[in-house]
């Protein structure tokens, strides 16, 4: 198997970033193999059904494959359970580079996703994570603060006067098709965020402005935070999210790199920017 003949595996190739990182692949001149539970058509790749809770489903997807882009079960609480397993076969078929898909609140060896990342260089020669900040789309379409924005006129957090450098999902998959293709492979994780930090409260007017409507940012405890997951999201994964909001408030997310502009040799872009093209 050589890079000429073999394909690059996309997991969740319809999603927030793997559809992304698909066209972008596709672009390039690189053949994708689109997958996801339903094997959903993407213009100039071949799609293939594949599901982590699967294991039946993981030979196709891995069939003449030596790159693969791993976008981890959403809603897991453990989700090593079950990509460890799936990453030992990518291996033993001849995937010989892989570009996961974490969070900059989640280091290597932390929950969740972390344990992933730990493994990560031990099973791949050529291997990178992406950790990026909290996305720019969360603002958007059918997301939960995009549904409280249209229906309340507000977003709720519990991340008080806390920073986030939001990042667009466009640049993560910029990053990852680089990550994905370009040599020497990263070998290593990748913080990736967007060039400006800021609270909630900013975001939001950012967005009350491009779009002419009022939004405010209202201030929930964990606990409230905690309890409106749980209403719709086990309560593990519900407290493990309002975690996540704590920590911005204590400012873990008060940073911003200069990756995007680093691996994709362009900025990256502005919450504004990326207001103005998706919601002006």
């Amino acid at each position: 198997m050589n890079g000429d003949s073999a394909a690059t595996l996309v997991i969740g190739a319809t999603g927030t970033t793997g559809r992304r990182v698909a066209a972008g692949l596709i672009a390039e001149g690189h053949r994708v193999r689109a997958a996801g539970r339903r094997a959903t058509p993407v213009t100039g790749a071949r799609a293939v059904r594949f599901d982590w809770d699967e294991p039946a489903t993981w030979a196709g997807a891995l069939d003449a494959v030596d790159r693969v882009y791993l976008v981890p079960p959403i809603g897991s609480s453990d989700p090593a359970a079950v990509m460890l397993p799936f990453l030992r076969r990518a291996r033993a078929a001849g995937v010989h580079r892989a570009v996961l898909l974490s969070s900059s609140a989640i280091p290597a060896g932390g929950p969740a996703v972390g344990q992933v990342h730990r493994a990560l260089p031990g099973l791949f020669e050529q291997w990178a994570v992406l950790r990026p900040s909290w996305f720019m789309q969360n603002f958007t379409g059918s997301t939960p603060h995009a549904l409280s924005i249209r229906e309340e006129g507000a977003v709720l957090t519990a991340t008080g006067d806390g920073r986030v450098g939001f990042v667009d999902a466009g640049d993560i998959a910029a990053v990852a098709v680089r990550a994905l293709i370009d040599e020497p492979a990263p070998n290593t994780d990748l913080v990736l965020t967007g060039p400006q930090s800021l609270s909630y409260a900013e975001a939001v007017a950012i967005i009350a402005e491009v779009t002419g409507r009022p939004v405010v940012h209202r201030k929930l405890t964990f606990e409230e935070l905690r309890d409106r997951w749980a209403a719709e999201i086990p309560l593990e994964f519900a407290t493990m999210l309002a975690g996540m909001d704590r920590a911005i408030a204590e400012g873990a997310e008060d940073r911003t790199t200069d990756t995007v502009q680093r691996v994709t040799g362009r900025p990256a872009v502005a919450l504004r920017t990326f207001a103005e093209r998706e919601l002006g």
